[in-house]
């Protein structure tokens, strides 16, 4: 990694820590840090479940358990257990919590306020701009992308979600039993692997290749909605074209519908070339194929 980038980073992160005011030991002028006000702001009207706050965060579980129990204590929370599930703990604002949580938005209103005041018409759009990419970029670095079994639950999300939205976009719809087998049997070691992406514990993406004697064939790429416009999907390709590299393989190659423009296009951009049909998968009306080169 380049130490310039990784200084100026730093840099950044230096900048804003200290200009929204984390270093306080009271939080926008409150009795409590950073970390539990926003985890006042992540629970929200609705409640949450406690593991889904650990995913969203980022905590180690003791960490979050330690700021719920300092939370109670102030009596801003209540952790109850569901009752259909007693492993399953969910916290909710109490009436205190809930005039601490909106107080902290209005609070964090006037800090972003003050931030944006002192500049121009210009550099206020130009912060504004600098700050949503940034935002997108931080978050696509979260994301992470794992070899998983295609029978996990995660694997099968992303697989059910990806034939929903084909059906939805295909004209004639889209069934993933017709046409090359691409189940799990394919993408099970060592016929092959399975790649499944997650953002804040949930699945957002995947990408599936069956291994052959030379290629592999890439099968069941798909992001989530939400996750898009991250870099996401060139990522999936990047990282599955490198698993098949670690088997030896020298080529990759995969087939697309024409209605799927977009992924055309990142294929293309990705170096793959157009090639006559390898099968004769019925919803198929481009081939494409990429040589790879050795691994490591």
């Amino acid at each position: 990694m380049d130490g310039g980038a990784v200084a100026q980073v730093r840099r950044f992160n230096r900048a804003v820590v200290r200009r929204v005011g984390a270093l306080e030991e009271g939080y926008l002028g409150r009795d409590r840090p950073l970390g539990q006000a926003r985890l006042l702001w992540e629970i929200g009207p609705e409640g949450a479940e406690v593991r889904e706050l650990r995913a969203r965060l980022g905590l180690d579980s003791g960490y979050l358990s330690r700021m719920l129990r300092a939370l109670e204590g102030a009596d801003l929370v209540v952790v109850d257990t569901e009752e259909t599930d007693a492993r399953v703990r969910r916290v909710r604002l109490t009436s205190a919590g809930r005039a601490e949580r909106a107080e902290l938005d209005r609070r964090s209103d006037a800090l972003a306020a003050s931030i944006l005041e002192p500049l121009n018409p210009r550099q206020r759009d130009r912060l504004i701009a600098a700050t949503g990419e940034v935002e997108r970029l931080l978050t696509a670095s979260t994301v992470g992308v794992a070899v998983t079994p295609p029978t996990r639950p995660e694997a099968r999300d992303c697989l059910r979600a990806y034939a929903e939205e084909l059906a939805g976009r295909f004209e004639g719809g889209f069934d993933p039993s017709v046409g090359p087998a691409a189940g799990a049997a394919e993408f099970t070691p060592p016929a092959g692997e399975f790649l499944v992406a997650t953002l804040d514990g949930e699945p957002v993406g995947c990408v599936g290749a069956k291994f052959g004697a030379d290629a592999a064939e890439i099968k069941r790429m798909w992001v989530a909605p939400a996750a898009r416009g991250l870099g996401l999907a060139r990522r999936l390709l990047a990282e599955i074209e490198e698993r098949a590299r670690v088997h030896g393989l020298r080529a990759t190659r995969l087939d697309t519908n024409a209605t799927l423009v977009e992924a055309i296009a990142l294929y293309r951009s990705a170096g793959y070339r157009e090639v006559p049909p390898f099968n004769d998968n019925p919803y198929a009306h481009h081939w494409f194929a990429k040589d790879l080169d050795p691994a490591g």
